[in-house]
């Protein structure tokens, strides 16, 4: 009699990233790519070869600061996807969340993380306190889509950092494990070589 093993579900992943970067992000790329290939299709001399060294150094930065980042969290731990590094933190090394100019997560030997794919809003958080003030000035109480009373809005960064903040909190006594980083080597090395063949044509 043979007896099967039930593999646990995976938990499921909130992700949070920035859809403004990531359209900002395809279009620098797209109008490199049609002024690049303009460039190596027309170009005389060593401008093909020049141009295409240039590219190789400059879309892999464009796709590390717009596109790449993320942050995906779920109940076992949270996992950080920053231009130049991913960073897996389980909710018991994780100390807490710092918002000020930028959004971050401290772990327990007090590391700081930024949280690239959610950044601080100064434009979103005064956009909420007008609304507290028009709401208080009106006498009434700001209500969200369902139609509840809404007694502090909160921007969409902030609103994010809240939702970390409580998994944090629900899961951080059973998550446990140590705090892992890996160097993205896939957007580091195609940088560096761009950058070195940009050096060596322009030098010659």
């Amino acid at each position: 009699m043979t007896s099967s093993q039930t593999t646990p579900p995976q938990a499921r992943d909130r992700s949070y990233r920035s859809p403004a970067g990531i359209a900002g992000g395809v279009v620098l790329i797209l109008i490199g790519a049609w002024m690049g290939g303009d460039a190596v299709a027309y170009g005389d001399g060593r401008t093909p070869w020049t141009v295409l060294a240039g590219l190789l150094f400059v879309v892999p930065l464009v796709v590390a600061f717009t596109i790449r980042p993320a942050v995906f969290g779920n109940e076992e731990r949270l996992r950080l996807r920053n231009p130049f590094r991913d960073v897996t933190l389980p909710w018991s090394a994780v100390s807490g969340f710092k918002s000020g100019y930028s959004n971050e997560v401290v772990d327990e030997a007090g590391t700081k993380y930024q949280l690239w794919s959610i950044p601080v809003s100064l434009r979103g958080r005064r956009k909420v306190q007008r609304q507290q003030m028009r709401a208080a000035k009106g006498g009434r109480t700001a209500t969200g889509a369902s139609g509840l009373p809404v007694t502090e809005p909160r921007s969409t960064g902030d609103q994010a950092m809240d939702e970390l903040r409580e998994l944090h909190e629900a899961h951080a006594e059973t998550a446990q494990g140590t705090t892992k980083v890996r160097w993205a080597y896939e957007i580091i090395a195609p940088a560096l070589v761009g950058a070195v063949l940009l050096v060596v044509l322009l030098a010659v």
